[in-house]
C-alpha cells in the first residue's frame, strides 16, 4: 500500500524554477532537474537515492496535440515518443531490450508523450500532450518502487506558436497546480 502523501515524505520535481517557484510551496521538497530526459533521470536517480521519498510528484508544462485539452490535467499513461528503432522490428516509442515499455498511473488522465525537442508540429506517435522530462522521471520511480504522481498544465497547442505560448503561460500552471494538488494536500 501506498502511504499518505505529505510535505515530508514526497518531492516535488519539476523541470524549471520558472514552472513552479519553490516560494509558493513552503514546507515542500523541491527538486529541479533542467530541461529534457537525461537531466531528469540524473537529477531524480541522485535525489532518490539521498532523500529516499515515498512520492515523485511530477508537476510542468505540456503542448497539447488537441485544442480542446487546457488548463491542468492528470497524466495516466506515459509513453516515450522520440523512441524509434523501427529499423531493428522495434515498436515506435518503445526501448529495444527493455521490459518497462509504457508506463500506466493508473485512473484517469490523459497520455503523456515525453521526448527530447521541443514540439512545434505533431509528433509521429501521437498522445494527448507532449512534454521532454515525464517518460524519464516515472522510469525513474517505478525502478526504485517509489509512488509516482504526475500533473502538467497545457502552456501551448504544440504548434508554431508554442515557444510564444509558453513563455506567456508557465507562469498560469504554478497557480493551478498549487491550487488544485499542492493546498488539498497541505491541510
Amino acid at each position: 500500500m501506498t502511504s499518505e502523501i505529505r510535505p515530508a515524505n514526497t518531492l516535488l520535481v519539476v523541470a524549471l524554477e520558472d514552472e513552479l517557484p519553490s516560494q509558493l510551496v513552503p514546507g515542500w521538497n523541491v527538486l529541479y532537474t533542467g530541461v529534457g530526459k537525461v537531466n531528469a533521470a540524473i537529477a531524480a536517480t541522485e535525489a532518490v537515492l539521498e532523500a529516499k521519498p515515498a512520492h515523485l510528484i511530477n508537476f510542468g508544462t505540456a503542448g497539447a496535440l488537441d485544442p480542446a485539452i487546457h488548463g491542468l490535467s492528470r497524466v495516466r499513461h506515459i509513453v516515450q515518443r522520440d523512441m524509434d528503432v523501427r529499423p531493428l522490428g522495434f515498436e515506435l516509442g518503445h526501448t529495444p531490450f527493455d521490459t518497462t515499455g509504457h508506463i500506466d498511473l493508473g485512473g484517469e488522465g490523459l497520455t503523456l508523450g515525453t521526448g527530447d525537442h521541443f514540439v512545434t508540429t505533431p509528433p509521429e506517435l501521437m498522445t494527448d500532450i507532449v512534454d521532454m522530462e515525464g517518460y524519464a522521471l516515472a522510469k525513474v520511480a517505478q525502478t526504485f518502487g517509489v509512488a509516482f504522481h504526475c500533473y502538467k498544465y497545457i502552456s501551448d497547442q504544440a504548434d508554431g506558436q508554442a515557444a510564444d505560448d509558453w513563455a506567456t503561460n508557465v507562469a498560469r500552471g504554478a497557480e493551478a497546480f498549487v491550487k488544485a494538488v499542492i493546498e488539498p494536500l497541505s491541510v
